[in-house]
């Protein structure tokens, strides 16, 4: 009498388990367990079907409830009584994933999503201008793809017929043992396929894909920024089954000489001369749209900062707004002439001040130092 096994356990679930938490665990044992990944390896098949079936089960209200109540039997009693085949299994491997993740799609089309030679999606970089990342722009990208041989319809072969692999019989892995254990590793003649060519395609030098060129135009949103990633439906690679990916665009935004961005706000450094510092007064800021005054207290400090609200870069989800920060730097003089210093001495001294203030604000700091080595 054997022991039935329980759909709970199976997931690796509590019986309180809601449904996010289900298909949690069934994406991750899907995957585990999937055929794909553990190729000639039955223990795994069968643990890839009593995971679906157990998902089955529980992901449904009204199934679970009936075992919850009388177990299997009850299931079958209503009719259902697990997988019988493979294929079975497609439709909710399917539900979960969709049908092109990661080369995972529906079973029947197992054989030939395996056999796909390249990646679908294309990854290229796009080098905008400070100012078109900031109010966005139109841009004509060009690109590279890839996209089946005509010559051999994607097979490598001249005859387009490919022969079983003699070294791993078709399933693109060979396996060896090494004491008790069984390692497998890609089959080096047919490099995964399973299948090679017998007569070299001369277009494509048996490789079933041929490199292409093409162009389109790209709308910049305003507020991109370097890191950002833009997706162009239907550009990338197209396999031998009619399938295109999409083209991912990774910006990359050139610096400006006068504006720094962090994130949605700008900075710009405002020199003022040294005697506006002291008298205050008004100076123009160029924004990104304009110009602003902002008005400068008397006796302004080194790298003081004002913010204009509203003024920085449109945020390319939300369109708010982030600030401006102007940031002042206080310029002296690097020459002066003899009359210059002049005006400067008599200006000092009618402040009443010395021209070596520190020697006697600190006498009584030095003779306290002094003291301590007494």
């Amino acid at each position: 009498m054997s022991m039935e096994l329980d759909y709970y356990e199976i997931l690796e679930i509590q019986r309180d388990a809601n449904s996010a938490e289900i298909k949690k665990a069934y994406r991750k044992l899907a995957l585990k367990y999937h055929p794909d990944r553990n190729q000639g390896q039955k223990e795994a098949e069968e643990k890839f079907k009593l995971v679906n079936e157990a998902y089955q089960v529980l992901s449904d209200p009204q199934k679970r409830e009936i075992y919850d109540r009388y177990g299997k039997a009850g299931l079958e009693n209503q009719g259902f009584s697990g997988f019988s085949d493979m294929s079975d299994l497609s439709s909710i491997f399917e539900s979960v994933f969709g049908r092109g993740f990661g080369g995972f799609g529906g079973f029947s089309q197992r054989d030939s999503r395996n056999n796909q030679k390249y990646p679908l999606d294309v990854e290229s970089e796009i080098v905008l201008e400070f100012n078109e990342a900031i109010f966005g722009c139109q841009k004509e990208i060009k690109f590279e793809f890839l996209e089946p041989c005509e010559a051999c319809d994607g097979t490598g072969d001249r005859d387009k017929k490919l022969q079983v692999c003699y070294e791993c019989d078709g399933k693109g892995q060979v396996y060896y043992r090494q004491g008790f254990m069984t390692f497998a590793q890609t089959c080096s003649v047919c490099k995964g396929e399973g299948k090679i060519s017998k007569n070299r395609c001369p277009k494509c030098s048996a490789r079933g894909y041929i490199k292409s060129r093409s162009s389109t135009k790209v709308e910049i949103p305003a507020g991109v920024d370097s890191g950002n990633r833009i997706r162009v439906s239907k550009k990338g690679n197209i396999s031998q089954y009619g399938q295109r990916g999409d083209l991912y665009l990774f910006i990359n935004v050139k610096e400006d000489d006068h504006f720094i961005r962090d994130g949605d706000n700008i900075y710009i450094e405002v020199p003022i001369f040294f005697t506006k510092a002291v008298l205050g007064g008004e100076v123009k800021v160029p924004t990104l749209n304009s110009e602003q005054e902002i008005k400068i207290p008397a006796g302004v400090k080194d790298k003081e900062q004002f913010i204009l609200r509203g003024e920085g870069v449109s945020n390319v989800h939300s369109g708010q707004k982030g600030d401006m920060i102007v940031q002042i730097k206080i310029v002296y003089p690097k020459k002066l002439t003899d009359e210059q210093k002049e005006l400067l001495e008599r200006l000092q001294a009618s402040f009443g001040y010395e021209s070596s203030p520190n020697e006697s604000k600190f006498e009584s700091v030095m003779d306290k130092v002094k003291s301590w080595f007494k």
